[in-house]
């Protein structure tokens, strides 16, 4: 028989290489399914993926007890995550395909995190600032424009031809 030809060319892949340290930093945390940490922005959606990380996952002592995911987040996004924990608990659940975890415990730190590694949390990008107009849209703008008399008609006028000629 002959051999199966590789596409690896000697190389290990690296989710191999690094597959066993993941796992065992995971479980020493409490995840059982690695896929909450490497995953977390599917798990729990970019919003909350931007401004939470997973801590660890808290076993109760007692039997037939979900257990408690801990996660972490700046201050001013505490509030938002307390409203969305129990969406975000019922996706966790969905991850793991079954009801693991019973709650979800939120711990406040300050934006670039303490003693988890300097956790650092993405902010939203600022809004762009617009371009400068192109002076041939804005002439053209202003022909649509022309001839009423009232100054602040007239202004808006103007920005609606423009924003319609630009996007057409």
């Amino acid at each position: 028989m002959p051999r199966r030809k590789t596409t690896t060319y000697g190389f290990t892949r690296a989710h191999g290489l690094m597959e066993t340290k993941i796992r065992k930093a995971g479980e020493a945390r409490g995840f059982a399914e690695a896929r909450i940490i490497t995953h977390w922005e599917e798990v729990a959606g970019a919003e909350i993926a931007a401004i939470a990380r997973p801590v660890k996952v808290r076993y109760p002592r007692g039997k037939d007890l979900g257990a408690t995911l801990v996660l972490l987040t700046t201050g001013a996004n505490a509030p938002v995550l307390e409203m969305q924990k129990e969406m975000l608990r019922q996706r966790v659940n969905g991850t793991y395909g079954y009801n693991a975890i019973s709650k979800v415990e939120i711990t406040q730190t300050a934006p670039t995190g303490f003693a988890e590694g300097q956790v650092a949390f993405r902010t939203r990008d600022a809004a762009k600032k617009p371009e400068p107009p192109d002076p041939e849209l804005v002439a053209r703008a202003a022909e649509v424009a022309d001839g009423i008399r009232d100054e602040g008609l007239k202004s808006a006028l103007e920005q609606l031809a423009r924003n319609v000629l630009r996007t057409s």
